[in-house]
């Protein structure tokens, strides 16, 4: 058996949370195509999967460590001088896929445990709301938005998703850098949730602000956007604007979360590191 590995993690400042951010913009920025391309690629990926009979849902979630890994190696291979390329999005499917696979259960596991925590005090009524069979008629939807709202409105069902993010955290934090931690250093699964959770618990401050800053851009600023624009536009107006302002903002922050992805995982695990840039080989196309 072999001996534990010691990963060396670094704990940094509130603010890095912000930078990560930034940083993974700037990256993102300079190479927007090759990034949107391969967002667009996952999507319909993942879709597809989505469709498979009887097994499709129950993968989705399993594979995603797997996809995290090819927006790690496509941002590792841009800031060595390369571009982002449609085929890194699938390498993690071709190396650990049994480590990987092992994290997407973890994360199954965690979030089913944190969504079936909720009815320890409500009692089960918003899983009840939200796993009900989808409203075919308008009768019935519009019975479905008002059972909705009524649940909602229910001051447990606020302390209810409370308790569900408390008790996701611990999932979340071990899976935060996990996929990184599996590929760059070859690490377990075990090993990859274990160091990823005491890096992320040292982390915490850098990391509370990176979500509290993806809270901001990517609900409160859309939402006041949206606000400003129902004040002085009518309806109508307002609809095609939504779409042609916010889908592609919606695109360009979802790539750059992706990206901030790497951009953590290379401060936390690889502070002060100097990539060596590609050979042209390594850069040239294959067949």
């Amino acid at each position: 058996m072999d001996a534990p590995r010691d990963v060396v993690f670094t704990v940094h400042p509130a603010r890095r949370g912000l930078a990560w951010l930034k940083d993974a913009w700037e990256l993102f920025s300079r190479a927007r195509a090759p990034w949107l391309l391969m967002l667009g690629t996952y999507y319909l990926s993942m879709m597809a999967v989505e469709f498979v009979p009887l097994v499709g849902q129950v993968l989705v979630p399993l594979i995603k460590p797997a996809f995290a890994v090819g927006f790690l190696a496509a941002a590792w291979t841009q800031e060595r001088g390369g571009a982002p390329r449609v085929r890194d999005l699938y390498l993690g499917f071709r190396s650990n896929l049994r480590a990987l696979l092992a994290l997407g259960v973890v994360f199954v596991a965690g979030i089913t445990l944190a969504v079936m925590s909720t009815a320890l005090v409500d009692g089960g009524r918003l899983i009840d709301t939200l796993t009900a069979p989808a409203p075919a008629t308008a009768e019935e939807r519009e019975a479905w938005s008002a059972t909705l709202n009524a649940t909602l409105a229910d001051p447990r069902t606020s302390i209810a998703i409370l308790v569900a993010v408390a008790v996701a955290l611990p999932t979340l934090a071990a899976l935060w850098f996990a996929p990184g931690l599996v590929v760059f250093q070859d690490l377990p699964a075990s090993g990859a949730l274990a160091h990823s959770l005491r890096a992320a618990i040292a982390n915490w401050r850098p990391l509370v602000v990176y979500g509290l800053a993806v809270i901001a851009f990517g609900v409160i600023l859309p939402a006041f956007v949206l606000g400003v624009l129902a004040a002085i536009l009518p309806q109508q107006t307002i609809a095609i604007l939504a779409i042609a302002l916010l889908m592609p903002y919606a695109f360009f922050f979802a790539a750059t979360l992706h990206v901030s992805d790497y951009v953590s995982y290379r401060e936390v695990f690889h502070a002060g590191e100097t990539l060596a840039p590609l050979t042209p080989a390594a850069t040239a196309p294959r067949d």
